[in-house]
Protein backbone atom coordinates (compact mmCIF):
# COMPACT_ATOMS: atom_id res chain seq x y z
CA UNK A 1 0.00 0.00 0.00
CA UNK A 2 1.32 3.48 -0.79
CA UNK A 3 1.17 6.12 1.93
CA UNK A 4 2.66 9.59 2.25
CA UNK A 5 6.08 9.83 3.89
CA UNK A 6 6.10 10.80 7.57
CA UNK A 7 5.64 9.47 11.10
CA UNK A 8 3.06 6.73 11.67
CA UNK A 9 1.87 4.42 14.40
CA UNK A 10 1.14 1.02 12.88
CA UNK A 11 -1.32 -1.21 14.73
CA UNK A 12 -2.22 -4.86 14.56
CA UNK A 13 -5.63 -6.09 15.68
CA UNK A 14 -6.84 -9.53 16.66
CA UNK A 15 -9.10 -10.96 13.96
CA UNK A 16 -11.71 -12.19 16.43
CA UNK A 17 -11.94 -8.93 18.40
CA UNK A 18 -11.34 -5.23 18.01
CA UNK A 19 -8.40 -5.37 20.44
CA UNK A 20 -5.20 -3.69 19.27
CA UNK A 21 -2.58 -6.32 20.10
CA UNK A 22 0.50 -4.67 18.57
CA UNK A 23 1.62 -1.11 18.00
CA UNK A 24 4.85 0.38 16.68
CA UNK A 25 5.80 3.98 15.91
CA UNK A 26 7.91 4.46 12.80
CA UNK A 27 8.78 7.00 10.14
CA UNK A 28 8.08 6.13 6.51
CA UNK A 29 10.58 7.62 4.07
CA UNK A 30 9.74 8.63 0.52
CA UNK A 31 10.55 5.99 -2.10
CA UNK A 32 11.23 3.18 0.38
CA UNK A 33 9.31 -0.01 1.14
CA UNK A 34 8.71 -1.57 4.56
CA UNK A 35 7.26 -4.67 6.20
CA UNK A 36 5.34 -4.63 9.51
CA UNK A 37 5.67 -7.72 11.70
CA UNK A 38 3.71 -8.85 14.73
CA UNK A 39 5.77 -11.39 16.61
CA UNK A 40 6.64 -12.85 19.94
CA UNK A 41 4.60 -14.71 22.48
CA UNK A 42 1.04 -13.46 23.02
CA UNK A 43 0.52 -12.03 26.50
CA UNK A 44 -3.03 -13.01 27.47
CA UNK A 45 -3.07 -10.57 30.41
CA UNK A 46 -2.19 -7.44 28.43
CA UNK A 47 -3.55 -8.90 25.17
CA UNK A 48 -0.41 -7.85 23.28
CA UNK A 49 2.40 -9.18 21.14
CA UNK A 50 5.63 -7.58 20.06
CA UNK A 51 5.85 -5.67 16.76
CA UNK A 52 8.55 -4.22 14.53
CA UNK A 53 9.14 -2.70 11.11
CA UNK A 54 11.98 -3.54 8.72
CA UNK A 55 12.94 -1.73 5.55
CA UNK A 56 12.63 -3.71 2.33
CA UNK A 57 15.65 -2.51 0.36
CA UNK A 58 14.75 -4.39 -2.81
CA UNK A 59 17.55 -5.02 -5.24
CA UNK A 60 17.54 -1.98 -7.54
CA UNK A 61 18.59 -3.79 -10.70
CA UNK A 62 17.42 -7.39 -10.65
CA UNK A 63 19.62 -10.02 -12.22
CA UNK A 64 16.95 -12.23 -13.79
CA UNK A 65 19.25 -15.28 -13.72
CA UNK A 66 19.03 -15.62 -9.89
CA UNK A 67 16.48 -15.37 -7.06
CA UNK A 68 17.02 -12.95 -4.18
CA UNK A 69 16.35 -14.24 -0.66
CA UNK A 70 16.55 -12.54 2.71
CA UNK A 71 15.91 -13.72 6.26
CA UNK A 72 13.78 -11.98 8.91
CA UNK A 73 14.08 -13.09 12.54
CA UNK A 74 10.70 -12.87 14.32
CA UNK A 75 11.19 -15.40 17.16
CA UNK A 76 11.25 -13.27 20.30
CA UNK A 77 12.79 -15.88 22.58
CA UNK A 78 15.57 -16.97 20.20
CA UNK A 79 19.16 -15.83 19.99
CA UNK A 80 20.44 -14.44 16.66
CA UNK A 81 19.89 -16.94 13.84
CA UNK A 82 21.48 -17.71 10.49
CA UNK A 83 19.51 -19.01 7.50
CA UNK A 84 21.07 -21.89 5.55
CA UNK A 85 20.04 -23.50 2.24
CA UNK A 86 20.99 -26.58 0.22
CA UNK A 87 19.45 -28.21 -2.85
CA UNK A 88 16.31 -30.09 -1.86
CA UNK A 89 16.95 -33.76 -1.22
CA UNK A 90 20.71 -33.26 -0.70
CA UNK A 91 21.62 -35.09 2.51
CA UNK A 92 25.27 -33.97 2.78
CA UNK A 93 25.58 -31.87 5.94
CA UNK A 94 28.56 -29.95 4.52
CA UNK A 95 26.44 -28.64 1.62
CA UNK A 96 24.43 -26.24 3.82
CA UNK A 97 25.38 -22.71 2.74
CA UNK A 98 24.60 -19.55 4.69
CA UNK A 99 22.13 -17.17 3.02
CA UNK A 100 23.42 -13.86 4.35
CA UNK A 101 24.77 -13.51 7.88
CA UNK A 102 23.50 -13.95 11.43
CA UNK A 103 20.31 -11.95 12.11
CA UNK A 104 19.12 -10.65 15.49
CA UNK A 105 15.48 -10.64 16.61
CA UNK A 106 13.44 -7.85 14.98
CA UNK A 107 15.96 -7.60 12.14
CA UNK A 108 16.31 -8.57 8.50
CA UNK A 109 19.36 -9.75 6.62
CA UNK A 110 20.25 -8.44 3.16
CA UNK A 111 18.72 -9.81 -0.02
CA UNK A 112 21.18 -12.47 -1.18
CA UNK A 113 21.42 -13.99 -4.68
CA UNK A 114 20.57 -17.69 -4.85
CA UNK A 115 20.50 -19.89 -7.94
CA UNK A 116 17.03 -20.84 -9.15
CA UNK A 117 15.93 -24.18 -7.75
CA UNK A 118 14.20 -26.06 -4.97
CA UNK A 119 15.89 -25.86 -1.58
CA UNK A 120 15.75 -27.23 1.93
CA UNK A 121 16.13 -24.42 4.46
CA UNK A 122 17.18 -24.33 8.09
CA UNK A 123 17.95 -21.69 10.63
CA UNK A 124 19.88 -22.20 13.83
CA UNK A 125 22.01 -20.59 16.49
CA UNK A 126 25.72 -20.39 15.78
CA UNK A 127 27.57 -23.59 16.74
CA UNK A 128 24.47 -25.65 17.54
CA UNK A 129 22.66 -28.52 15.91
CA UNK A 130 19.22 -27.33 17.08
CA UNK A 131 17.45 -26.13 13.97
CA UNK A 132 14.15 -25.06 12.45
CA UNK A 133 13.78 -26.63 9.00
CA UNK A 134 11.53 -26.67 5.96
CA UNK A 135 12.01 -28.76 2.80
CA UNK A 136 11.15 -28.34 -0.86
CA UNK A 137 11.05 -24.53 -1.06
CA UNK A 138 11.12 -23.28 -4.68
CA UNK A 139 12.94 -20.09 -5.64
CA UNK A 140 12.47 -18.74 -9.17
CA UNK A 141 15.01 -16.60 -10.98
CA UNK A 142 14.10 -12.91 -11.23
CA UNK A 143 12.02 -13.05 -8.04
CA UNK A 144 12.55 -11.63 -4.53
CA UNK A 145 11.66 -13.63 -1.39
CA UNK A 146 11.59 -13.18 2.39
CA UNK A 147 12.02 -16.21 4.65
CA UNK A 148 10.75 -15.48 8.17
CA UNK A 149 11.40 -17.48 11.34
CA UNK A 150 8.41 -17.31 13.70
CA UNK A 151 7.01 -19.13 16.73
CA UNK A 152 8.30 -20.09 20.17
CA UNK A 153 11.82 -21.56 20.13
CA UNK A 154 11.21 -23.59 23.31
CA UNK A 155 8.42 -25.72 21.78
CA UNK A 156 9.62 -29.03 20.37
CA UNK A 157 6.24 -30.69 19.67
CA UNK A 158 6.08 -30.97 15.86
CA UNK A 159 2.30 -30.54 15.86
CA UNK A 160 2.04 -27.49 18.15
CA UNK A 161 0.89 -24.45 16.18
CA UNK A 162 3.23 -22.23 18.24
CA UNK A 163 6.35 -24.26 17.36
CA UNK A 164 9.14 -22.49 15.44
CA UNK A 165 8.48 -22.40 11.70
CA UNK A 166 9.97 -20.89 8.55
CA UNK A 167 7.62 -19.04 6.21
CA UNK A 168 8.53 -18.11 2.64
CA UNK A 169 6.93 -15.02 1.08
CA UNK A 170 7.26 -13.90 -2.52
CA UNK A 171 7.90 -10.13 -2.41
CA UNK A 172 7.97 -9.53 -6.16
Amino acid sequence: MAIAPGPYTLKGKAAATTDTIARVATTIADGKSYSFYQSGIYNSTTKTVDAFVVEDPFVPAIDYSVAYVRFVHAISNANPLTLYARPSGDTVTAHWAAVGAEVAYKSAGPFTALSEGVYDLLTRYASTATAVTVTGVPFSAGRVYTVTARGNITITDSTDTKRPLLDNTLNR
